[in-house]
């Protein structure tokens, strides 16, 4: 009999990849979405749809002694809202709910993953310094706090918990990242400012790899990890990356920090009147402009025997591929 596993946020981008992985190790998977969710995509996938209730325990407690799920990884959440409570109700508030009624529920269950975000601990001032896991948190985004918050909470619970920290995670179907992916195809690279910058990133596919295999660690593996590809990366390196698989040139400009500012408070207006969040605003330059986001990764190499299979010279390629084939750039 096939072990079940229940991955909400599934109708996600990561959600997807979560999806093709399980199926890949022979799990019999749950996606929870929403009734008004978008599941062309996942039409050719074998998986069984179900609709939780994330804003009542007890109605997720019915739902877990229905099921009897052996694992539950929690990707759902929310990267654009209004304010912070809004933020804190659905990444963190949701997330407890889940946790709560899976430890009252008192069942088999074997592991629960949440996936938060290097977003939740924030960046390092610092250059040249690797973030570890035991960095004092200091998220520059409301975003950032509320998975901090959910974290937080989680811990309290009693539960065979791993909580992962992706940083910025990109592949195919991917849309944020892919903005500025269509902004190097059409031949133009914008940054903001001048100052240096090492970031990091991981290929969505590792990231879903590393998930469904931290199923099966049993004992050995509870508690948080840093996720990145392991290496550190310039500003410019996915620009340049992105203009050798495309074989395209490009208009380099720096813009003023302030004027970037200045076009985020616009955005921030204009998309307002619709009730929206644009994906440029005067929080995303917190992270967008920080100065270190490289990571070590030793803990989940030598506790979870995570080896990422891409680095970002591969990862993008294949991302590109798939944008290409799908008419997205």
């Amino acid at each position: 009999m096939k072990q079940k596993v229940l991955i909400t946020g599934a109708s996600g981008f990561v959600g997807f990849h979560l999806i093709e992985a399980a199926l890949a190790k022979g799990l019999d998977v749950y996606a929870a979405v929403r009734k008004s969710s978008d599941v062309k995509h996942l039409i050719s996938h074998n998986v069984k749809y179900v609709y939780p209730d994330f804003t009542s325990v007890e109605s997720l407690e019915k739902e877990l002694k229905e099921k009897q799920y052996d694992f539950i990884i929690h990707a759902a959440g929310t990267t654009k809202a209004k304010n912070q409570d809004e933020y804190n109700k659905v990444n963190a508030g949701y997330s407890v709910n889940l946790a709560k009624a899976a430890a009252n529920h008192g069942s088999g269950l074997q592991k629960m993953v949440f996936l938060s975000s290097l977003a939740s601990i924030g960046p390092s001032k610092q250059s040249n310094e690797l973030i570890k896991e035991n960095k004092t948190p200091e998220p520059v985004t409301a975003y950032g706090v509320s998975k901090l918050l959910a974290e937080e909470k989680l811990k309290e619970l009693n539960l065979p918990l791993i909580v992962f920290r992706p940083t910025a995670v990109y592949g195919a179907r991917e849309k944020d990242i892919f903005i500025i992916l269509k902004t190097f195809s059409q031949g133009f690279e914008p940054y903001i400012g001048r100052n240096e910058q090492e970031l990091s990133f991981v290929y969505v596919k590792d990231l879903a790899a590393l998930t469904i295999n931290s199923l099966f660690t049993g004992d050995t593996a509870n508690g948080t990890y840093n996720i990145t590809d392991g290496n550190c990366y310039s500003r410019y390196d996915m620009a340049n990356i992105t203009k050798n698989v495309l074989s395209k040139k490009t208009l380099k400009v720096h813009l003023p920090l302030p004027v970037v500012k200045a076009i985020a408070v616009v955005l921030e207006k204009g998309y307002g009147i619709f009730d929206k969040i644009p994906a440029l605003n005067l929080e995303k330059l917190n992270e967008l402009n920080a100065v270190n986001w490289c990571c070590d990764i030793e803990k989940a190499r030598k506790e979870l025997g995570f080896n990422p299979a891409y680095n970002l010279q591969q990862g993008l390629k294949e991302a590109l591929e798939w944008y290409k084939l799908n008419k997205w750039i």
